[in-house]
């Protein structure tokens, strides 16, 4: 009986099809295993058809419908393990065919695939080019090098033309996968020493001497990363169905020797903007950490619960449900952490107050001591300066840098100011509570005295890094032991949405030479992209590490598709009525509803959209109430809960003058103009993250007055 095998390639395919097409290919793919090899080549229902013309003899196309045609690449040495690679419509399906060539790479004897032609094409001119170039990118590495890593003679000779890393990135989509990411670590200036041991040596099966007779059934066998092999029907009806949580977990090449690399001398810093996989590369470097040792312990953490619970779903994935792998690893967040630190070591629970208390508490404060600033202010020095410093006494507070507060404060004022925060500490310790940033401030102390090795790590991975707090950090730092491979931190400062600052140096995490940026997005269409972006074009976004600014610059996405449809509305009503037969299009294409995000500011406006899409028969689940995977619905979350979320289809409601930015959350520029500055990028990072959740299919929406954080605002 003939095998089925999935190529990565595929799910960018199928994912995008509509539901009669999913169904077909569903249903050739059932008739496939049923067939014996001999059946399949003379079976008429399916078509297994050759191509014409083709570079690699192997490739043949089966029907899908009249319209649609799957590519396959078909063994041609006596094995049964048929490879799908692609869905696609009937005359492109013969025409991308033609073009592609199969190969086994010679060090890593896995199977990848070139563009023959185009890099055929290409070459000459770019020699041209080449040969009056000052500097060429490879020009210290010689073809013997080349030749061991892998790379073959048609690419080393494409290899000898180009001139800086833009030229290879865009040389990248045509050239074989394992080859490529060779010449990328070459170009980030790896040694080729380097190179074979982070990303030939760790695909490299142990027996995998040369051999010129080797089946196709073996090359993908060696390919386990890229290609996934079915063993029965019910594994492919599984996998058929899910096909979008595999995206979740797919590494692509560029990250992979992020993901992959055996060791760091010390703390990585990873960064790139929405949909690059910052995530996908957080987890894959998990599955490494665990695979070094059998008793390796990682720390895998983030901001939110709901983030929380994204990664531990996609690191089961991931990791096939292995739950001995499992075990070893805690997910969670880092105040949790935290709370769990000083409960353990402290001897006594720690009762965090709520942030609405604890503005109370300010407001107590400041009316007691008749200070002349706001409570919001007094918070905010709280948070900014004497949390995030660790400050614990009036003289280390009269000497504390406040960088990134707007309201200068004399040594006088500091010492007028300074019984406020004493004041504010007694109440709490008179009440029996404490705060959160204050409980992370406990744990970092007591994990610096402490041993107990069930508290601390092997390894510490953290994501969306860019919202932690510098005392949430500390926890984090004295979460493990200094070295190598300590701290793998990922983020994006475009996605900053709480009101966190920090400077990583500050705090003994050195990144100097660790630091990657990922620019290419693998989530949402070029057109989503470029349209998001623009919300925060305005906008100068400090980096992550709080050292200098950061760039979108050079930020793409290698997809396309239709543009965001943007649209008021007269009243909120007729917003959400529009919203419900938006939603409807989307299902009857085939769109899962649990593939389908609708976000607001405000859950008032979520529940209207609830209430309308239940009366409407559409099923639909809130983001809060922790829908699993299985649970079917249209998912309902804040801007705020979307972080870490993605979907083949989003729709923004409600961005109206109004609620972005929303008064309440923007500090006046009258009390500090800094931090009015601060909280206003906020907000619009807060609706950039919400648009950037969408894969396929943007809708933004609003009725009355438009916020004027939305590209070409001014003119709707």
């Amino acid at each position: 009986m003939p095998q089925l095998a999935f190529a990565n390639s595929f799910w960018g395919s199928f994912d995008v099809l509509e539901k009669p097409v999913k169904a077909g290919v569903r249903k050739a793919m059932e008739k496939f295993q049923l067939l014996t090899v001999a059946e399949l080549h003379a079976d008429k229902g399916l078509h297994l058809e050759s191509v014409d013309k083709a570079r690699d003899p192997r490739m043949r196309t089966i029907r899908i419908n009249d319209f649609w045609r799957g590519v396959v690449l078909a063994p041609d040495d006596g094995s049964d393990v048929f490879l799908l690679v692609n869905v696609v419509p009937h005359d492109d399906a013969y025409s991308w065919a033609s073009k592609r060539l199969y190969t086994t790479n010679t060090a890593t004897r896995g199977l990848e695939v070139r563009n023959v032609v185009a890099i055929e094409q290409l070459t000459p001119a770019l020699e041209k080019a080449a040969a009056v170039a000052p500097k060429l990118l490879f020009a210290s590495h010689s073809d013997t090098v080349l030749r061991e890593l892998g790379v073959d003679e048609q690419v080393l000779r494409a290899v000898r033309t180009i001139i800086d890393k833009p030229q290879l990135e865009a040389f990248g989509t045509l050239l074989p996968e394992d080859q490529f990411e060779v010449l990328q670590y070459l170009a980030e200036g790896f040694s080729p020493d380097e190179v074979y041991r982070d990303v030939v040596g760790v695909r490299r099966p142990v027996d995998a001497a040369p051999d010129p007779d080797e089946s196709l059934a073996v090359v993908i066998a060696n390919t386990k990363s890229r290609i996934t092999l079915v063993t029965g029907p019910g594994e492919l009806t599984d996998i058929l169905e899910k096909p979008f949580a595999a995206w979740r977990v797919f590494l692509h090449p560029s990250q992979r020797r992020l993901a992959y690399r055996v060791s760091y001398a010390g703390p990585v810093q990873v960064t790139g903007g929405p949909g690059t996989g910052k995530t996908v590369v957080a987890l894959h470097r998990v599955k490494h950490l665990l695979s070094r040792s059998p008793d390796t312990r990682v720390l895998l953490t983030t901001y939110t619960n709901a983030l929380a619970a994204t990664l531990r779903e996609n690191l089961s994935l991931l990791l096939d449900g292995d739950e001995q792998q499992l075990a070893r690893v805690d997910v969670t967040t880092v105040n949790a952490y935290a709370h769990r630190v000083v409960t353990e070591l402290g001897g006594k629970a720690p009762s965090p107050v709520g942030d609405r208390e604890e503005r109370h508490l300010w407001q107590r404060v400041a009316k007691t001591l008749g200070l002349p600033w706001t409570e919001q202010f007094l918070a905010q020095e709280y948070r900014h300066v004497v949390l995030a410093q660790d400050i614990r006494d009036l003289d280390t507070y009269r000497a504390a840098t406040r960088r990134g507060r707007g309201t200068p404060l004399s040594p006088v004022r500091r010492e007028q100011l300074w019984p406020a925060v004493e004041q504010f500490r007694a109440l709490l310790r008179k009440q029996g509570s404490t705060t959160h940033l204050t409980v992370c401030s406990t744990a970092a102390q007591l994990l610096a005295v402490g041993e107990n090795s069930e508290l601390r790590y092997d390894h510490v991975v953290i994501d969306e890094a860019q919202d932690l707090h510098p005392a949430q950090w500390r926890v984090l730092r004295a979460a493990v032991a200094s070295g190598t491979d300590d701290l793998f931190i990922t983020g994006d400062p475009h996605q900053r949405i709480y009101d966190a600052r920090v400077s990583l140096g500050s705090l003994g995490i050195s990144i100097a030479g660790r630091t990657s940026r990922l620019r290419i997005n693998y989530r949402s269409t070029e057109e989503i992209l470029g349209w998001s972006t623009g919300i925060l074009t305005p906008v100068t976004v400090e980096d992550l590490g709080g050292d200098g600014s950061d760039s979108l610059a050079g930020y793409r996405s290698l997809l396309h598709g239709r543009r965001p449809q943007i649209d008021g509305y007269a009243s909120e009503q007729a917003e959400v009525t529009a919203l419900v037969e938006r939603i409807r299009e989307w299902i009857g294409q085939g769109i899962r509803p649990a593939d389908i995000g609708v976000c607001a500011r405000f859950n008032v406006l979520l529940d209207k959209v609830y209430d309308k899409l239940s009366a409407a028969d559409v099923p639909v689940a809130r983001v809060r109430d922790n829908p699993g995977p299985d649970t079917d619905g249209v998912r309902l979350a804040t801007m705020h809960a979307m972080k870490g979320l993605e979907f083949r289809c989003v729709a923004v409601l409600g961005v109206t003058a109004g609620a972005l930015p929303f008064a309440r959350e923007v500090t006046p520029a009258s009390v500090d103009a800094l931090q009015h500055d601060s909280d206003t990028l906020r907000e619009r990072c807060l609706l950039f993250v919400a648009c950037t959740r969408a894969r396929e299919a943007l809708q933004v929406s609003w009725s009355g007055a438009v916020s004027g954080f939305l590209p070409d605002a001014g003119h709707r």
